[in-house]
């Protein structure tokens, strides 16, 4: 009796079924695939250097380097962060040597290599110093924060870019006429819904191919006929897009700069489009609260301070009721920190003085604004010849405060943004007052 281990193939994902085997079948990364370019001539050449390949999930990673396997002269070798412990790494390291001295090359490939901690990244380095190994690595992490800097200051990076529509509507029609894929059937789709699995994949060639095979396991078939794949059919299958994010990695870094900067640009549409990004790919919403609480600070402060209530406020909401019903908070404090003016100069004025709290010469607090607590303080001059703002008429007086070293120093210059102008009205005249009373 047959059993179903009798034909391996019939059972392969499509997507595997699909990866291609050449150069030639490879579809995107134009910037470094092509005719005269430099991966291209690398892998004919037979000169592949260490290198790294980065990029999301779905771009041709692991096909790259199991193209370059079957075009290399060289012995290849995979590892796996799961299984690969040290001493299995040294003992192929060392039979890798030893082949390099009998003129024999060694590819090693590391798919996801952002896995392998410091140890087993380690264990690599010296054999890639000497040569005696060439090292291809896949990651979907930036390999500034996940690869060791000796071990990435010797290997060229290659970034992969996601597939463009037109890449993936191209994956898929090969796919419909490729006797892997769906070319011995007949399948009828419009190239309005193959868009909208290219859509709904983000860049992500596993992704399309999982949905078209999806789509036509769900179609309806009868014997004989074509099969159809509808906009119902599609539809059910299309029902959360897939985002790339990673809350520890670059995507979660490069998505909350992207809020920042976009309220900060007073850009509110493109604030609140950040915002679902993150939220819908799981960020943590007391992260993204505690971020508009500093932003109200550091980008508004002076000149709207209902800014840092109201970010204050949305922080304890979200603390209160979480995900979802939070997200319209959320996205209240978005809209309010985008449209409100903008000021930076607390920020500025507390960095100006940092410089100078540490990098000037630390002179002692003036004695007139010391507390005089204990008769032995009293005698050496604590809190002599202080002056009491409130006894005066404008409640302002002439008496020191900033250091001798510093007098004169100015940290906060207000603008006349928003309720700053007020702000700036009130410290003109404190000045004013001050040019009239210093000498007196």
């Amino acid at each position: 009796m047959a059993s179903l281990f009798d034909q391996p193939g019939q059972f392969q994902p499509l997507a595997d079924r699909m990866r291609p085997q050449t150069l030639e079948e490879f579809v995107g990364q134009s910037h470094l695939l092509g005719p005269g370019k430099v991966l291209t001539s690398v892998i004919e050449n037979d000169e592949v250097p260490s290198m790294i390949f980065w990029g999301p999930p779905g771009v041709g990673k692991t096909t790259l380097a199991q193209i370059i396997a079957r075009r290399t002269r060289a012995q290849f070798v995979t590892f796996s962060a799961v299984t690969a412990g040290i001493k299995e790494i040294k003992v192929v390291m060392e039979e890798a040597a030893s082949n390099r001295e009998l003129g024999q090359k060694t590819i090693v490939f590391v798919d996801e290599i952002h896995r392998f901690n410091k140890a087993q990244q380690d264990a690599f380095l010296p054999y890639v110093e000497r040569g005696a190994i060439i090292l291809i690595g896949a990651t979907t992490e930036n390999p500034s924060f996940e690869v060791n800097a000796a071990l990435l200051s010797r290997t060229r990076v290659f970034v992969l870019q996601p597939l463009t529509t037109q890449d993936l509507v191209r994956v898929l029609h090969q796919t419909l006429s490729d006797p892997r894929g769906y070319g011995s059937q007949t399948i009828q789709v419009s190239e309005a819904l193959l868009e909208r699995m290219t859509d709904f994949a983000n860049g992500d060639a596993r992704i399309a191919l999982n949905t078209l095979e999806m789509a036509v396991t769900n179609a309806d078939q009868s014997d004989g006929e074509p099969i159809t794949l509808t906009a119902a059919v599609v539809g059910q299958l299309l029902t959360k897009k897939a985002l790339l994010y990673d809350k520890n990695g670059e995507e979660h870094y490069n998505l909350i700069s992207a809020l920042h900067k976009s309220m900060r640009n007073s850009d509110v549409d493109a604030a609140i489009y950040w915002l679902a990004r993150m939220l819908e790919t799981g960020e943590d919403p007391l992260y993204i609260a505690r971020r508009l609480v500093r932003f109200a600070s550091e980008d508004i402060g002076m000149a709207d301070s209902r800014a840092l209530e109201i970010a204050i406020a949305v922080f304890q909401a979200c603390q209160f009721i979480g995900m979802p019903e939070c997200s319209v908070h959320l996205t209240h404090a978005v809209t309010y920190l985008s449209m409100a003016p903008k000021s930076n100069t607390l920020y500025t004025a507390y960095e100006s003085a940092k410089k100078d709290a540490t990098e000037t010469l630390a002179e002692p607090v003036p004695l007139q604004i010391r507390n005089g607590v204990t008769g032995l303080m009293k005698d050496l001059g604590y809190g002599k010849d202080y002056q009491y703002a409130h006894n005066s008429a404008d409640k302002l007086t002439n008496m020191q405060t900033m250091p001798d070293n510093l007098q004169g120093r100015t940290y906060y210059h207000p603008t006349d943004q928003g309720s700053e102008a007020r702000v700036k009205a009130r410290l003109d005249q404190i000045k004013a007052w001050h040019a009239e009373h210093d000498n007196q």
